[in-house]
């Protein structure tokens, strides 16, 4: 045991050192980004080096039915998953000591599993690799605290806040409206530092009750797992406190929605510099191809920026919501921000991406635009100079179906992704958008039941 723990991260070490460590949670993120796997005692973790799971667990839709196996025969095969020890860290809202340790995906033969979320990161990152490039990602989450909800038939609404109102809308970067829940906040911030994240700011979003919080730029696989971990923190901090936190792109009518901001730069290994800028400080051509990678092919990659039905509800004007594929300096109108910043920082951020993406997907499907557009060293559009909400042209899908549709036809997108996951992607959401599709909404009950 001595051993094992030896490999831990600090974090991880400083939270068991002197204690008896009592279980050890072996997970892996699904297709929607739940947390699979096993939970076992840590003496029984400390002498074993694998365990197993079946593949099935990556057909299983976000309701829990059975998408069909584009492979063909459902047989369940065993993965052999092992643990990458740079993961441990704390679950410290349990009643015992317990550790959680992301397990990577194998098949029998040792090779890795490609429908497996972070494999499909590794791999998009490996594609960078093989050309000297490390990209280099900054996400930003954004999340609602909202009342209990235990009828989904009931709408959700704001949470109540400490002054015995209920959280209020469009108090963006109000300290007031953080501090409504603080106490929400300062648990977030205990299990972030238990953990051994760090966190790079919290402000007040322009919903009732939403927040946003930032990270640090950093390896994008490493950063993946940080979102990964964050979503079940933030869930357990806001249980704490008797409201729930939600990732739902879209959770309350009339409210702005979640979205999943990435900022991307590209360093070159070789020289250590930022592709994106030149010895002058200047933007060089590798970051206009970026970012016409991103205009071109972003379409393609809308199914996994934006999931569920419930994705789409996001994509609407006025909401402070990305409706275009344009690309502007310090313009928040548009789809594909450049931000203020020095040469050694310059950047793409991509704001098209939802919080409710699975966090491996979302940054691989990001990245994988700005690479295919590095590869092709194409031009992108001109810069869109005043608001891209007046000017937007068609490009986006704007339901799950059609999303699915561009994906499955766009070529690039499916190779760089890997075809074996493009497939069971694919099969998953579309049995996912079959079950929405039967099911009646009470806007048609209401307008049609008597009307028609």
């Amino acid at each position: 045991m001595s051993d094992w723990i030896d490999r831990l991260p600090q974090a991880a070490r400083d939270f068991v050192a002197g204690r008896r460590l009592d279980e050890v949670e072996c997970i892996l993120a699904d297709i929607a980004g739940v947390a699979r796997g096993k939970a076992m005692p840590a003496s029984k973790f400390a002498r074993q080096e694998k365990f197993y799971l079946p593949n099935s667990i990556f057909l299983q839709t976000i309701t829990g039915e059975w998408a069909d196996n584009p492979a063909g025969a459902f047989t369940e095969p065993d993965m052999i998953l092992t643990p990458d020890f740079s993961t441990a860290t704390a679950a410290p809202w349990t009643a015992d000591w317990t550790l959680q340790v992301i397990h990577d995906a194998y098949d029998q033969q040792g090779n890795p599993v490609p429908i497996a979320p972070r494999n499909v990161l590794k791999r998009i990152v490996g594609l960078y690799a093989e050309r000297g490039w490390k990209p280099v990602v900054a996400p930003e989450m954004e999340f609602f605290l909202v009342a209990r909800n235990i009828d989904p038939n009931q709408p959700i609404i704001p949470p109540m806040g400490r002054t015995g109102r209920r959280a209020a809308a469009k108090q963006a970067y109000s300290m007031s409206a953080v501090d409504e829940y603080g106490k929400v906040i300062d648990d977030i911030y205990d299990f972030a530092e238990a953990q051994g994240f760090e966190i790079d700011g919290i402000l007040q979003e322009g919903g009732a009750g939403q927040v946003e919080i930032n990270l640090n730029h950093g390896d994008p696989v490493a950063l993946a797992d940080e979102i990964f971990y964050f979503k079940r923190l933030i869930r357990e901090a806001a249980l704490r406190h008797d409201c729930f936190a939600t990732f739902m792109a879209k959770p309350i009518e009339g409210e702005p929605g979640s979205a999943m901001h990435i900022h991307h730069s590209v360093i070159d290994v070789a020289t250590g510099q930022n592709l994106f800028s030149d010895e002058k400080g200047r933007e060089t051509p590798q970051f206009l191809h970026f970012i016409a990678g991103m205009q071109k092919h972003l379409p393609a990659a809308v199914a996994l920026l934006a999931p569920y039905v419930n994705s789409y509800r996001r994509y609407v004007p006025d909401f402070a919501a990305p409706i275009n594929l344009e690309w502007g300096r310090d313009n928040r109108t548009t789809g594909l921000r450049v931000p203020i910043s020095s040469p050694e920082a310059r950047r793409v951020e991509n704001r098209l991406a939802g919080m409710d993406c699975n966090p491996y997907l979302g940054i691989a499907a990001s990245l994988a635009c700005g690479y295919l557009g590095l590869v092709e060293a194409e031009n992108p559009r001109g810069e869109c100079l005043g608001d891209a909400y007046m000017s937007s042209q068609d490009e986006l899908p704007y339901n799950l179906g059609d999303a699915l549709d561009i994906m499955s036809e766009s070529a690039p997108m499916r190779s760089v992704l890997g075809e074996d996951f493009a497939a069971v992607y694919e099969s998953v959401k579309r049995n996912e958008y079959k079950e929405f599709l039967q099911v009646i909404s009470p806007w048609e009950r209401e307008h049609l039941l008597l009307n028609v």
